[in-house]
Formats: structure tokens, C-alpha cells, sequence
């Protein structure tokens, strides 16, 4: 599942007339690269969630075969959040762990390792990706011990956004209702049910203009700040 259905108000004026997963880093849509390494790695059923401009995501990538895989769409009258999201969107998602990936996210991780994971039975209702922290976040998220993620020991860390969970996580919230992921990860992970791991290759939050405008330097050194994205 690909999360698309945020606002996007930091970006704004650009994500007045564009959803922000449809905004271009290196010349392609942020939601497309996510496509490709999807596409890439196997994984060719893709959920999609949608709120603001949601019609422009669905009409610029119709049913995916362009990309390689099938999307089925989720739309959400106004967007329901994270946890929210997911618990709609479980009827598309099916009844094994799946994959979560920010729609506002760049990153290069190898996306079948993931789906190795997945495959394997265990307790657990999620495995995190973390990431050392940014700038933007320098407090962290949640620390990591070994292969477990905890709420108080070992190096803390960043959540990237992308995640592996179980659909059991997301089953006692009330479909249709708003509802944030982070009290349901919290509440997992001191039920000592939620493993993590970090990277440290290639990863951006694209939630301002200026990380936008730093991730296509990046992607095309040719690239100027004030062109249009």
C-alpha cells in the first residue's frame, strides 16, 4: 500500500493544483519511483489510498499496468490518517502481512528483501524501517535493540515511513474513522510485538519545497532550484 492521501500544507502553493505524490523529483512523479522499485521487486498488487486531488493520482496512473503492476484504489471522502487509511483499505489488502510505504517518501531500499520477511510466520504485528535521524527530526522516533524496536533502549532512531504489518494490527479500529498509526505502533512494540531494522542508504521526507528542490539537485545536478517541479 502506497499512503497518498495527506494534503501535503508544507508544500503548499505546489500542492494546491497537484497531490504530492504526483510532484516530479528528477523529472518523474515521487509516487511513480515508488512504483518502479515496487515493480521491481515483485510486488505488483498496489493499494493506493486518496483524499486531496485524488482524481489526478488515479488519472495519471490509471490501472498501472504502464508501470508493471495493478492499483486498486482506496478514495477517502477526507483523509482518515494513517491507521485510518490502512483499516479502509484492508479489504483490498487481504488477510497476510503487507507492505506500507509513504507516498511522500524517496528511498532506495531494497524493497524484496521486505517480501522475504513477510512470507515468514511469527508473532509479530509490524517490522519498522528506521533511519538514523535527519535534521528535520532529530529527536527520533523509537529506539532500536537488536532486531526489536523498543520504547526505551537502544539507539533511537527515525520511523522512515515504510513498514511491514499484519493485518490484526489494524482490525479493532473502526473502518471509516481518522486514526493515527503512532498510538497502535506504541502500544505494539510494548507488547514486545514489532521488530525493526535501520538503513542508512538513500532516504528524504519530501515534505517542504526545499527537500524537493534538494532531492532533484540530487537526481539531476542540472537541476535548478527555481525551476518548476
Amino acid at each position: 500500500m502506497i499512503l497518498a492521501a495527506g494534503r501535503g500544507e508544507r508544500m503548499r502553493p505546489l500542492t494546491d493544483t497537484c497531490p504530492k505524490p504526483l510532484l516530479a523529483a528528477g523529472g518523474v512523479p515521487l509516487i511513480v519511483h515508488h512504483l518502479r522499485r515496487l515493480a521491481a521487486a515483485g510486488i505488483t498488487h498496489i493499494v493506493i489510498n486518496h483524499a486531496h486531488l485524488g482524481q489526478m493520482i488515479e488519472a495519471a496512473l490509471g490501472d498501472g499496468s504502464a508501470f508493471g503492476v495493478h492499483i486498486q484504489y482506496s478514495p477517502e471522502p477526507t483523509a482518515l490518517e494513517t491507521a485510518g487509511g490502512i483499516r479502509q483499505a484492508l479489504s483490498l489488502l487481504g488477510d497476510t502481512p503487507f507492505l506500507v510505504v509513504n507516498g511522500d517518501v524517496f528511498c532506495d531500499l531494497d524493497f524484496a528483501a521486505l517480501t522475504h520477511r513477510a512470507a515468514q510466520p511469527g508473532a509479530d504485528l509490524a517490522h519498522l524501517i528506521l533511519i538514523p535521524n535527519p535534521p528535520h527530526h532529530p529527536a527520533g522516533d523509537f529506539h532500536l535493540q537488536g532486531d526489536r524496536a523498543s520504547l526505551s533502549n537502544g539507539e533511537r532512531l527515525t520511523f522512515s515511513g515504510i513498514g511491514l504489518y499484519h493485518p490484526d494490527m489494524f482490525t479493532p479500529l473502526i473502518s471509516g474513522q481518522p486514526a493515527p498509526l503512532g498510538p497502535l505502533l506504541r502500544q505494539a512494540i510494548a507488547a514486545g510485538r514489532v521488530s525493526a531494522e535501520r538503513f542508512d542508504g538513500l532516504w528524504m521526507d519530501i515534505g517542504t519545497p526545499e527537500r524537493l528542490a534538494e532531492l532533484n539537485t540530487q537526481l539531476d545536478p542540472n537541476h535548478r532550484a527555481d525551476s518548476p517541479s
